[in-house]
């Protein structure tokens, strides 16, 4: 075992039973502590998430919700559901929430709904960020829509909102913005380009659960429809794959219930060709336990992000500019490393037993998927998107790190020299 590692999991054993004996007044041996140290460490001090330590944080809740719905013997579009979409709406501040499969599945369903509404056609424009997750462009690509890319802004990984009005033209219909590891990614400006074109305002909310933007909406509210991811790795996750779609347009709400049970509005009658695409009730009743403790969590991450914020100083690597905590739940932490050093900063945290994972290596234009699309051909030169791609590293961040976990990861940040 490397000996960093080692020393540090003695550490953290080692405090755990002297806490142990000031609170319950028993004592332990330092070689018993030693001992068990030895025994016990089998994996990374630091993990980048550790899912069953969050899933453990409200675990009682979560088992009893699991117990309840299989004891129902009703495990589809039921009650859970219900409540969920009811209360995950009031949350987020819409008319509607309509669970689906995932995230990817609701973000097709928006543009799909649009398309059965006569909004938009194959062939439409829609603006989206180039550094995204590639399900953003998979959603405008499955309904036969065409993507145009627009570059983030250096500081804000964030779409520049200067970048956008050069790229419209008369097919373009929408305007997907996407809040990116947890980052408030709406301005002003954005809203009034759609107002001034009559574009719809797509939100990919997939990363931002219980953020906010500048004037207090909750990301997810602001646009035309939002699609949401409950991916068992985000601010709220769930224990599988499941998604919604967040709107206040009642005909797009009932497009997208309907496209995502068969096209089906009524039992055996079908207005749409849709899909199997539901959140079923585990899912939606361990949802409506997290969500209970989403803001808590968020501000847990908020004060981990604080520490890095006031603590990181190496200057190989860049952290984003911060903006206000409501504007940002962190679901991950991303910072850039210049000079070719991200790989090797990777694999000096990784000896230092601190996890960490790149966000993302390959831009959505440089996948091969796109690589003979018309509207990639030629390969779009993005360099913004592609020097973020080649220096991005998310830090470990999740309402499970401790403060002294964010230490050991920033003293090793500064430490390193490569």
């Amino acid at each position: 075992m490397n000996y960093v590692i080692k020393k540090r999991c003695i550490q953290k054993i080692t405090t755990f039973y002297r806490n142990v004996s000031k609170k319950y007044k028993h004592t332990y041996s330092e070689e018993l502590m030693h001992q068990n140290a030895d025994e016990a460490i089998d994996f990374m001090p630091i993990p980048f998430l550790s899912l069953k330590d969050v899933t453990a944080l409200h675990g009682a809740e979560i088992n009893e919700a699991v117990s309840r719905v299989v004891n129902s013997g009703w495990y589809l579009q039921g009650q859970e559901n219900q409540r969920f979409e009811r209360n995950y709406a009031a949350f987020i501040g819409t008319e509607h929430c309509i669970g689906c499969a995932n995230g990817l599945d609701a973000l097709i369903w928006i543009f799909r709904a649009y398309i059965e509404l006569g909004v938009m056609a194959p062939g439409d424009e829609v603006i989206v960020p180039a550094n995204t997750y590639i399900a953003t462009l998979l959603a405008i690509t499955e309904n036969g829509l065409v993507p145009v890319p627009v570059e983030p802004k250096a500081d804000t990984l964030e779409i520049d909102e200067d970048a956008i009005e050069a790229r419209i033209t008369p097919r373009t219909r929408a305007i997907a913005i996407v809040h990116l590891y947890g980052r408030n990614a709406y301005t002003p400006k954005i809203g009034e380009l759609c107002r001034k074109y009559g574009l719809k305002l797509v939100e990919d909310n997939a990363q931002a659960h219980g953020c906010r933007a500048e004037d207090g909406r909750r990301t997810g509210s602001i646009g035309d429809a939002a699609g949401h991811s409950f991916y068992p790795g985000k601010n709220l996750g769930a224990l599988g794959d499941g998604g919604a779609v967040t709107t206040n347009d009642p005909e797009v709400a009932a497009a997208v219930r309907a496209l995502a049970n068969y096209g089906s509005q009524k039992k055996y009658v079908f207005k749409f060709t849709g899909r199997n695409s539901r959140l079923d009730e585990i899912q939606a009743a361990v949802l409506d336990v997290k969500l209970k403790y989403l803001e808590e969590d968020n501000a847990h991450r908020q004060a981990v992000a604080a520490y890095y914020y006031e603590h990181i100083s190496n200057p190989l690597v860049t952290l984003p500019a911060r903006l206000p905590d409501a504007q940002n739940v962190y679901h991950l932490f991303p910072v850039l490393v210049g000079g070719g050093k991200r790989d090797a900063l990777h694999d000096y945290l990784d000896a230092h037993g601190i996890g960490t994972v790149i966000h993302y290596p390959i831009p959505p234009h440089h996948q091969e998927c796109y690589a003979r699309e018309a509207w990639n051909t030629p390969q779009l030169n993005l360099p913004i998107t592609e020097r973020i791609a080649a220096e991005e590293l998310s830090l470990p961040i999740g309402p499970s790190i401790t403060l002294e976990e964010a230490a050991e990861v920033v003293n090793a940040i500064n430490g390193f020299h490569a």
